[in-house]
């Protein structure tokens, strides 16, 4: 198969560190990144230099020498030509998939570029219209309706047309990607107990139930909208193949409680596949040698088998027995 892009971001943070180890783990991939930070990095690791043949170094110098933990703004249009390369690649047939080690979005808007993810980003880059996010572990799959949004400004985003969209594209790329003929999903309410009926909110009667219905009515399997604080129980959890969240903390304090440091980040709707870390960039590990890479392995394994149409459970997985399962990882 291609290799796998792996983009090393924040370059003061530990996604250098965890990019080699993990690339010294796996099999054939491309290590985005400026090559004397990489030859640092493998040091910092107790690794060998250069790294063996399976790993590729494609060159990006950076615009100042870090100091570990310290981010610097002029490296910002760095980290992103690293992703911009990255899908290049991808386009080019040159790699298989795209992973991406965490970046500092702070740094990036410090440096006054407008940015407000890898996810968005990414589908900038890619012309796609509606970028899913969607984390794998734990037994769980999780998209997301928001990602990045304020708090205030979520039951405003949350609109019929974008979670019509955003069914459509979570069905799609769960058959298509990860082999479900079906899929099951359960979609939240935004407020508490759904909206009790009207009492404790209207979104779930005016907007997310009509959306839900339509897409039944285009033959998808969606159900709800479900209470966020009994969706993830397991029994309903098992039941279904992913979990449709209002909100980024809806969704993804459960995942992480359950997997973190072995999750996955996929996003959904793009002419490319790409998965990520499930944490951030860990500045107060960074230059000790002892981040852990393993959310970073599970995402190039996922991305392998993602791109090679070989979607399978991890033995022991919790999701094994249960529909959130019958495909992933």
């Amino acid at each position: 198969m291609r290799p796998i892009a792996i983009t090393t971001g924040e370059p003061a943070g530990i996604g250098p560190e965890i990019a080699v180890r993990a690339a010294l783990a796996g099999g054939a991939c491309i290590l985005l990144g400026d090559r004397a930070l990489l030859e640092t990095a493998a040091k910092t690791v107790g690794a060998a230099w250069p790294l063996p043949a399976h790993c590729q170094i494609a060159h990006e110098p950076m615009a100042r020498q870090v100091v570990p933990g310290r981010p610097d703004p002029a490296n910002a249009p760095y980290v992103l030509r690293l992703l911009d390369r990255a899908v290049e690649l991808c386009r080019h047939s040159q790699a298989a998939a795209i992973v991406t080690a965490p970046l500092q979005k702070s740094i990036i808007l410090e440096a006054g570029i407008e940015f407000s993810g890898h996810t968005e980003y990414l589908a900038a880059a890619t012309g796609s219209a509606m970028p899913v996010m969607m984390l794998v572990g734990g037994g769980l799959r999780v998209a997301l309706a928001t990602t990045h949004l304020p708090l205030a400004q979520v039951p405003r985003a949350i609109t019929g047309p974008r979670l019509s969209q955003i069914l459509e594209i979570l069905d799609h790329d769960l058959r298509l990607r990860f082999g479900i003929e079906r899929p099951r999903i359960a979609v939240t309410g935004l407020n508490p107990h759904a909206g009790e009926a009207g009492f404790l909110g209207r979104e779930e009667i005016d907007v997310i139930a009509p959306a839900i219905e339509q897409a039944r009515r285009r033959g998808i399997d969606a159900s709800g909208p479900w209470p966020a604080d009994t969706v993830f129980v397991p029994a309903r959890a098992r039941s279904q193949d992913a979990i449709l969240a209002m909100y980024h903390d809806q969704g993804l304090a459960p995942l992480k409680f359950a997997s973190f440091g072995r999750g996955v980040n996929v996003t959904l709707g793009l002419p490319l596949i790409r998965t990520s870390v499930d944490h951030g960039t860990a500045l107060d590990l960074a230059g000790t040698g002892r981040a852990d890479p393993s959310s970073l392995l599970a995402a190039i394994e996922l991305a392998s088998q993602l791109a090679g149409g070989m979607i399978r459970e991890p033995a022991g997985s919790a999701v094994a027995g249960g529909a959130i399962g019958a495909s992933h990882h």
